[in-house]
């Protein structure tokens, strides 16, 4: 761990100091990055999930505190161990090993890409409601143009992080007026209509169970907080460490309390089967019911400036992450390279390439933003389950916990072992479909990652946490293979 933390310390002490982070910047990209597509077409993918009343009620408080002890278990491991900055991908490679470091790195990094291509469909969406020559966001004209403003970013994002934070910040005030207004507007309005919010609160009989409806919300809910750990991901360049728990766990409770009240307020407005068949982003056709057609142009504006920032500030997690792993040895040591403003141009270019090649998948997969985010969700989990499981080992054995900022011993014990439970509950809900998309996102870097040890002559599987994760990808890949290619020989 000494090696490890002296390559980080040598590659932050070359970056530029004018491109560090305060408080204010922090927070934003966390607000900006959990604020995207999400809260927009909430309502409707829940119900179009299958999902009543009753469900999405039980599911937001196992969702309240399992992504608040997430975010307690960031805001405590960046407490604990400051070194460690650069991404949640760094305690999984401290904690259990390189090979499961390195599963970490890249399921996040995959998960960022794939989390900005569904988010330019849904861009290209809400453009199309005001071009609909554009044909919808996975048109060839959608992917082109998309394709046009991703590499825009990128050569935004190669001026400097801080530039990009900047522009984040403006865009963030912008995005929560039209939700802001929308709240506003069903209170002030009386809108909200309880025999709407009650009608069917069940669900249709003959339909799912409450807990196939329970455990369909958990993906959607996770969702929308993927990105919360954007200020431990750029906290390599915080200036300084306090505000990188500050600005966690205050952007948690901002986001939180926008999409409660929108949820519950939009399940009073019109009843499941409406809004189960309401056009991306749903909020529109909601919003359209309270106010007439300027509701709908609102929200798609709101998704428009919204979802710029989020590329943004999902692009800077992409390159930043792949860039601190290759300081730490995980990836080519060429991603750690840094022009003189201390911008890691390589890795926001390979980001960008990646982030090209989803898009330009999703022409011929027809692939929607549904399933782009569904399978960013399932990446992200290998990284979420790893730094919980650590947090949670070093709380109870009482690791570091006299550092000057840490929670107190009770504290961290919980927080840990809720966030190891609710992960553990995500990948249950995920199911085989989930374990297939691990299987496809981790296998390929895989094959860099056992290059890279070869070609070092270091040990392939170093612990015993390694051969496990090996274990668990081998087997996911495997049953991958039998569920769907047997069938096609049997058949």
């Amino acid at each position: 761990m000494g090696s490890d933390a002296e390559k980080l310390a040598a590659a932050q002490n070359a970056t530029d100091n004018t491109n560090s982070l305060g408080f204010v910047g922090l927070t934003t990209l966390v607000v900006t990055t959990c604020v995207g597509a999400g809260i927009f077409s909430l309502a409707g993918d829940l119900a179009a999930g299958g999902a009543n009343t009753a469900a999405v009620l039980a599911g937001w408080p196992i969702c309240f505190v399992g992504v608040f002890a997430l975010a307690k278990t960031f805001s405590g491991l960046a407490a604990v161990r400051p070194e460690l900055s650069g991404g949640i991908y760094a305690y999984a490679h401290s904690g259990f090993g390189e090979y499961v470091g390195f599963g970490s790195a890249w399921g996040y990094w995959m998960s960022a890409c794939l989390n900005n291509a569904g988010y330019a469909i849904m861009l290209f969406n809400a453009l199309s409601y005001f071009f609909p020559q554009l044909g919808g966001g996975n048109s060839p004209v959608s992917v082109l143009l998309a394709s046009c403003f991703l590499w825009l970013i990128a050569f935004l994002l190669t001026h400097g992080v801080r530039l990009a934070t900047g522009v984040n910040l403006v865009i963030t005030l912008a995005k929560l007026v039209p939700l802001a207004l929308f709240i506003l507007c069903v209170v002030l309005l009386t809108k909200f209509d309880p025999a709407v919010f009650t009608s069917n609160f069940w669900g249709e009989p003959g339909g799912p169970s409450f807990v196939e409806q329970l455990r369909g919300t958990m993906i959607s809910l996770v969702w929308l907080f993927v990105g919360l750990e954007g200020a431990v991901v750029v906290s390599g360049r915080a200036r300084d460490p306090h505000d990188v728990s500050r600005a966690t766990t205050f952007g948690f409770v901002l986001v939180v309390v926008f999409y409660i009240l929108i949820c519950v307020l939009s399940l009073g407005i019109l009843p499941r089967e409406e809004l189960a068949v309401l056009s991306t982003p749903s909020l529109a056709g909601v919003f359209e019911k309270v106010i007439g057609p300027a509701g709908a142009v609102l929200v798609n504006g709101g998704v428009v400036v919204s979802l710029m920032g989020t590329m943004l500030g999902y692009l800077t997690f992409a390159a930043e992450t792949s860039y601190q792993a290759a300081s730490r040895g995980l990836l080519p040591a060429r991603l750690a390279a840094t022009d003189s403003h201390g911008t890691s141009v390589t890795t926001v270019l390979v980001s960008a390439g990646i982030t090209q090649a989803f898009l330009v998948l999703s022409i011929f997969s027809e692939g929607t933003y549904q399933f782009f985010y569904t399978c960013s969700v399932y990446a992200i989990l290998v990284p979420y389950t790893c730094a919980a499981a650590y947090y949670a080992r070093i709380a109870w054995k009482a690791e570091r916990m006299d550092m000057p900022l840490a929670p107190s011993l009770i504290s961290a014990r919980i927080a840990g072992t809720l966030a190891l439970a609710y992960t553990a509950f995500l990948i249950w809900s995920s199911g085989m479909k989930g374990l297939t998309v691990v299987a496809i996102a981790v296998a390929p870097g895989t094959i860099l990652y056992l290059l890279m040890r070869v070609r070092a002559k270091k040990s392939l599987l170093p612990t015993l946490a390694d051969k496990v994760f090996a274990a668990i990808v081998a087997a996911a890949v495997i049953a991958t293979v039998m569920v769907n290619l047997l069938p096609m020989f049997v058949a």
